[in-house]
């Protein structure tokens, strides 16, 4: 019995009649744990896609970035990444929280080559493994279910030009978001926030809007 395809994948895999091909890629590559080169792999990353459904059974895909590292590999059957300072919505960890399902994505437009891996995740507020990452305010900790290498074909070869600045650095600091100085949000911030504004300056929303379209991020 497959362990990842349902019944509406079969219907549409018998439509296409690849139900062959797709139980051999099965057994050929999708495992119940990390090996040694993906570990390596996951860990060389700066960024990665979040896959996570809500409540209501809605899902929603993040982009979710930092230091290559930033995701580990605690073994074999055990990942942890950082949820960094956000908009303050919380969709993706909200999610995670009524639906520990999620689905991550691992692209690497250099090579270019991808991975992909399924889970069971959960919430830490605190602890050591928080502590381990400066300027989180939530780690996710990913019980590996399942996991595969996926054909790259269609990934568009990039390189990557910098860091995002917004990274926390060693000390879990880092410049204030850019949106959070629009006029007029301040009595919506923490008070870390409201003095870090105070110090940067305001903008308005259209220079905002200007700023995002030319790709000035601070």
């Amino acid at each position: 019995m497959s362990s990842i395809y349902t019944s509406a994948h079969r219907n549409i895999q018998n439509q296409f009649k690849t139900i062959e091909l797709a139980d051999q890629i099965e057994a050929a590559v999708v495992e119940s744990e990390l090996s040694e080169s993906q570990t390596k792999f996951i860990e060389s990353q700066s960024m990665f896609f979040l896959s996570t459904i809500d409540e209501k059974g809605r899902p929603t895909v993040s982009y979710k970035g930092g230091n290559p590292g930033f995701v580990r590999a605690l073994n074999k059957q055990s990942i942890t990444f950082p949820s960094y300072d956000g908009n303050g919505m919380f969709f993706s960890m909200g999610n995670i929280s009524a639906n520990p399902e999620v689905g991550l994505l691992f692209v690497d437009f250099a090579t270019p080559n991808r991975l992909r891996v399924q889970g069971r995740a959960k919430l830490l507020d605190a602890g050591p493994l928080l502590d381990s990452y400066p300027g989180a305010d939530l780690v996710v900790n990913l019980e590996v279910t399942q996991v595969w290498v996926n054909c790259s074909r269609y990934v568009h070869k990039m390189a990557r030009d910098e860091t995002s600045p917004y990274v926390p650095n060693s000390d879990g600091l880092a410049p204030i978001a850019l949106w959070k100085r629009i006029e007029g949000l301040d009595q919506f911030l923490s008070i870390d926030d409201k003095e870090a504004v105070a110090a940067a300056g305001h903008i308005t929303q259209e220079e905002y809007e200007r700023k995002l379209l030319n790709g000035e991020t601070i």
